[in-house]
């Protein structure tokens, strides 16, 4: 089957990450519209008629706008990803994370619209739902997320704050405890408890890591770092995407850029057993399998591309 694509915000960065990939894949086909009228309503909306799939990578205002207008097209109208966080929870959406369980890539597949997941979202969700699926991790203990993203996930004006060099080398934010991805992070994550999510930014453009403490004792029986990464590779077998990595603790360091400019996905527990803790990580590119590799990914489970 081919497809032909129209990004309703190419010339942001998911939506060049998304050109970028699409280059590469047989079987479709990008339809563009002149740098002047990407702001015209009306000729937006005549492109969106003429193709097979729109991938919206706006704000989230102007996202549930073009959602609108493409269902005003009926059934003739093109099929939906987008890549903002205005749908993520919406009902009649399909949530566009494929290994989240065995029904989730049929019905992206069969799906008319799909929202892409957050970035953070994805290395906590990837993390937490396989373990409390496998019972390991009980869904209303109390959980801590806490994360590390390049700045390229904060928008323009961070962007240009940290390529100017007026940027802090790190920080934290959303100390206000309503991250955007935590509705999702709830949604599909399998806790019944709100966590608490603590992201936080530093000087490089790419690159991110998800990491959850626990301790061990608060899971059910002795569970241990073993019994978790078990349960990780179980959930996991046979993606493309993601991959459970197993390291010894002596030469445990992260970079957070060393997945940059792929779409993979690495999963790790180190766990001191002695001590009866553990911390589960997630390392990915936030503008790969957290933005702009996801939505490729959902592509071609929609139209069938390898």
């Amino acid at each position: 089957m081919s497809a032909t694509i129209f990004i309703d915000g190419e010339a942001g960065t998911t939506g060049l990450g998304i050109r970028e990939r699409l280059a590469r894949l047989d079987g479709v086909s990008v339809k563009s519209i002149a740098p002047e009228l990407r702001k015209d309503v009306a000729a937006k909306e005549a492109v969106m008629s003429e193709v097979d799939l729109v991938i919206l990578c706006l704000p989230d205002t102007a996202a549930k706008t073009a959602a609108v207008a493409v269902a005003a097209m009926g059934d003739n109208g093109p099929r939906l990803i987008d890549a903002s966080s205005a749908h993520r929870v919406a009902p009649g959406w399909t949530y566009g994370f494929p290994e989240l369980e065995p029904a989730q890539t049929p019905a992206i597949r069969a799906a008319r619209r799909v929202a892409n997941p957050g970035c953070y979202a994805t290395g906590a969700i990837a993390l937490l739902r396989p373990l409390v699926d496998a019972a390991l991790l009980p869904a209303d203990l109390p959980v801590a997320i806490n994360a590390v993203s390049g700045y390229s996930g904060g928008g323009r004006s961070m962007i240009e704050a940290h390529e100017a060099g007026t940027a802090p080398s790190f920080e934290l934010y959303a100390l206000d405890l309503e991250h955007k991805h935590m509705p999702e992070i709830v949604a599909y994550s399998g806790l019944t408890r709100r966590p608490i999510f603590v992201p936080s930014v530093g000087n490089f453009r790419q690159g991110m890591l998800v990491s959850v403490p626990l301790h061990l004792d608060d899971l059910p029986g002795r569970t241990t770092g073993a019994d978790l990464t078990e349960a990780l590779a179980a959930h996991y077998r046979g993606s493309d995407q993601i991959r459970v990595v197993e390291e010894a603790m002596a030469s445990a360091r992260l970079d957070a850029e060393a997945l940059n400019d792929t779409d993979d996905l690495e999963l790790r527990v180190y766990a001191n057993e002695a001590r009866r803790q553990a911390v589960l990580v997630a390392r990915l590119d936030n503008l790969g399998k957290g933005a702009s590799g996801a939505a490729v990914q959902n592509l071609r489970l929609m139209f069938g591309l390898s």
